[in-house]
């Protein structure tokens, strides 16, 4: 029986992968370029459009904790992510065209792979579907989801980071290194004294914002910097311009803030502004960045933007599966169905794919262990506990340690060597039960 998946993010890619390795014929719809988004610039598969970051990769935190659970499963993002990193400190970045090319070469490879370069516009509960359109799905699919699950839909905005090339970078007003000299020097640090920092603020929280729709909320994850700022003087000190840790590497100096810079692809000539993504207008961009020191002259490849992320509201529709619960055969994924972050979209599509490879054999998809990240993910967009929102990988969202640990970091190990013990066997333990 041949599977339909809607959307080529990074969740229809992880759909894809799981079922055609596990002997699936997949077709997979992808609406651009025939149809493209605000947000898109390319038609690649798995574009990455707010950052190239796909964050910690570091094994005792949320983040790196999720990906290696992820790896027991031979997850094709983290494959793709491997061969096209650049250096990015404790977290995983890549060269987000190569990342593009890298994903659609591995689908590709698969005979029983096809892509079909066209948008669906209609739920068909006959065949499996797994819908995975993103959080820009267009109005057509909309409505067919709202006519499918009976629910109204959610939303709220999100925001990208501008992009500046490296050579209008001013050094003189800057300089390379990772926060308490942790790793290598990966970031480019553009510092500002109390006196300058204090005339970027004024500027940026009386710039002119484009204007956007109303009725949307903002996620925490994504707040753009000119919203925060008005959180107080001091907020973005504690934020995105956080000094703690980064003194220059030769004179000691300390700062009263610093923006990261990280490198946006492989050949280190584009920087992207870490923890910027705003809607300012694009010529109010220009001027308030340009009162960072290092940024005077920056050359801008890419204005940040902002658009309006929808999702459904998961705890009501969907089983912890990612299938839906009113229908036979339709699963939801992707950022579509509550889950918010790169990685974390990626890990829905994979286990909506584990799901309908599941269903084709003729078996139930377990509900994955309630002390991993994956199960733990999947439960909370599928459980009903007030009002919905979404949600990153955090150890928050796991059962605490049977015997209290006090130390913070004592106690971060714990959940990833908890997890990984866990992950192992149920992963184990799947395989074997479809070759039955």
């Amino acid at each position: 029986m041949k599977v339909r998946i809607a959307g080529g993010g990074l969740a229809g890619a992880e759909a894809a992968y799981a079922l055609l390795k596990r002997g699936a014929e997949v077709e997979m719809f992808e609406m651009r370029p025939e149809k493209n988004t605000p947000a898109h610039k390319t038609a690649g598969l798995a574009e990455l459009v707010c950052s190239n970051s796909l964050k910690s990769d570091i094994p005792d935190t949320a983040g790196g904790t999720l990906k290696n659970e992820m790896r027991a499963f031979d997850s094709v993002v983290l494959k793709a992510a491997e061969k096209t990193k650049v250096p990015c400190g404790g977290a995983l970045g890549v060269d987000r065209a190569l990342f593009s090319e890298e994903i659609e070469r591995i689908l590709r490879a698969f005979p029983r792979f096809s892509l079909v370069r066209r948008e669906i516009t209609k739920i068909e509960d006959g065949s499996p579907l797994i819908i995975a359109t993103g959080p820009l799905t267009s109005e057509s699919m909309s409505r067919a989801l709202l006519a499918l699950t009976g629910e109204q839909g959610l939303s709220f905005y999100d925001a990208a980071a501008p992009i500046v090339t490296a050579e209008s970078v001013d050094y003189d007003h800057a300089f390379f290194a990772s926060r308490y000299g942790k790793g290598d020097s990966d970031y480019l640090n553009a510092p500002m004294s109390k006196e300058e920092y204090l005339a970027f603020y004024e500027a940026l929280t009386s710039a002119e914002c484009a204007k956007q729709e109303v009725g949307g909320a903002y996620f925490d994850g994504c707040m753009p910097i000119e919203i925060m700022a008005k959180g107080g003087e001091n907020c973005l000190r504690f934020g995105p311009l956080r000094p703690v840790g980064l003194k220059h590497p030769v004179t000691g100096e300390k700062y009263y803030a610093v923006l990261q810079l990280r490198k946006e692809n492989a050949a280190g000539d584009l920087f992207n502004l870490v923890g910027f993504q705003t809607s300012l207008t694009f010529p109010e961009q220009r001027r308030v960045f340009a009162l960072i020191p290092a940024l005077k002259n920056a050359e801008f490849v890419r204005y940040g933007v902002m658009h309006r992320n929808t999702f459904v509201n998961a705890p009501k529709i969907l089983n912890c599966d990612f299938r839906v619960r009113k229908s036979k055969c339709v699963w939801i994924a992707g950022q579509l169905s509550g889950v918010e972050g790169y990685m974390e979209s990626a890990m829905s599509g994979m286990i909506a794919g584990l799901s309908v490879a599941a269903y084709l054999a003729g078996k139930e998809l377990p509900p994955l262990p309630e002390n991993t990240i994956m199960g733990a993910l999947s439960r909370y967009v599928s459980t009903e506990n007030g009002a919905f929102q979404p949600m990153n990988a955090n150890f928050g969202i796991l059962p605490p340690p049977e015997k209290r640990i006090r130390d913070k970091a004592l106690r971060k190990a714990y959940y990833a060597e908890r997890s990984a013990k866990e992950i192992k066997a149920y992963a184990s333990s799947f395989e074997q039960a479809l070759k039955e």
